[in-house]
């Protein structure tokens, strides 16, 4: 749709994703990616982390369950979307507005994991094409220590066209 503001955000999870189901039973996941820019600083000789953007996220319909059975606090995930702005009143009677991104697509990064791509049941409400899928990834975290507490593996939601050979 045109004058829509399409954003991509490279970040880690900051919770697992919040599942719930509206009223009328559609299921909606929320989430916050957090992505914190880094610069090299070549008098110090060290990577510095910049400020970090705390960009709340949500998905719908089938999508929603997908995400949430597949990501997990901390994965490293590419999201893209569009950004909403809603205004509200807080509890104090506090205008406030909130700026969110409402997902088209979300997957892990692959700069520090691989993935297996297997394809998700569909239950043929999900606008999705029915043709969703789940990859497997295998995170190992250069900067993770032995014995750390890394997950061994994650998985996370994509979708593909028809003509997608698998």
């Amino acid at each position: 749709m045109a004058g829509e503001t399409f954003i991509t955000v490279v970040g880690n999870l900051t919770a697992d994703p919040e599942l719930r189901y509206t009223q009328n039973g559609l299921p909606v996941a929320n989430f916050t990616i957090a992505s914190t820019p880094r610069t090299f600083d070549r008098q110090a000789n060290e990577w510095k982390d910049g400020e970090a953007l705390f960009l709340r996220a949500s998905v719908w319909r089938d999508f929603a369950e997908h995400v949430a059975g597949s990501l997990t606090k901390g994965m490293r995930v590419v999201a893209t979307g569009r950004l909403r702005q809603r205004s509200y009143q807080d509890r104090e009677g506090q205008n406030r507005t909130a700026i969110e991104l409402e997902v088209d697509e979300i997957g892990p990064s692959l700069r520090y994991a691989t993935a297996q791509v297997t394809r998700a049941a569909s239950s043929g409400g999900g606008g999705g094409g029915g043709q969703q899928a789940r990859p497997q990834v295998q995170q190992e975290e250069p900067w993770a220590t032995p014995g750390s507490a890394a997950p061994d593996a994650w998985s996370a939601p994509g979708s593909y066209g028809d003509d997608t050979p698998f």
